[in-house]
């Protein structure tokens, strides 16, 4: 059962393989609404979605915190290199937590990449959005919770 609307953002564990920086759940929350994409290297959708998605995290950029979570889908996902390679292919910028042991995916009860998760900036689950279903509806999520957050 996927995290609920309103749940709090679980925690990020301390003990993970990082690229592109590293982050902390207290990093995160405060100040700007987050952005959390759950992503494969062997998710075509995934590939296909992310030069929009980077365009999106461009697009927010001093307005919305963003998080990565590459999530394996079989033994041959762990390669961490090709983590790696595969992330500069696609242009990820952002800090990506390398979850082989499926310790994040686990805790926000993550089955499906792509899924994006949108939390306020007090870490509460405000949208969550699975597979293909387009940008466009991401984008607006995020402008909403933007506008709601300005109020």
């Amino acid at each position: 059962m996927p995290l609920k609307l309103k749940s709090e953002m679980p925690d990020i564990p301390k003990t993970a393989t990082w690229y592109n920086g590293e982050v902390t759940k207290n990093e995160l929350i405060g100040t700007k609404p987050i952005l959390v994409q759950f992503w494969s290297v062997s998710c075509d959708l995934c590939k296909q979605a992310m030069p929009k998605v980077n365009k999106l995290c461009e697009e927010f950029k001093d307005t919305l915190s963003t998080l990565s979570v590459h999530m394996p889908r079989s033994n041959k996902d762990q390669d961490i290199e090709e983590v790696k390679k595969t992330a500069d292919k696609l242009g990820i910028t952002q800090p990506i937590f390398i979850d082989n042991d499926h310790h994040l995916t686990d805790a926000f009860k993550n089955e499906y990449v792509p899924t994006y998760y949108i939390f306020d900036k007090d870490g509460k689950l405000y949208h969550v959005q699975t597979g293909d279903s387009g940008i466009r509806l991401l984008r607006r999520r995020i402008k909403r919770i933007l506008w709601e957050q300005e109020k």
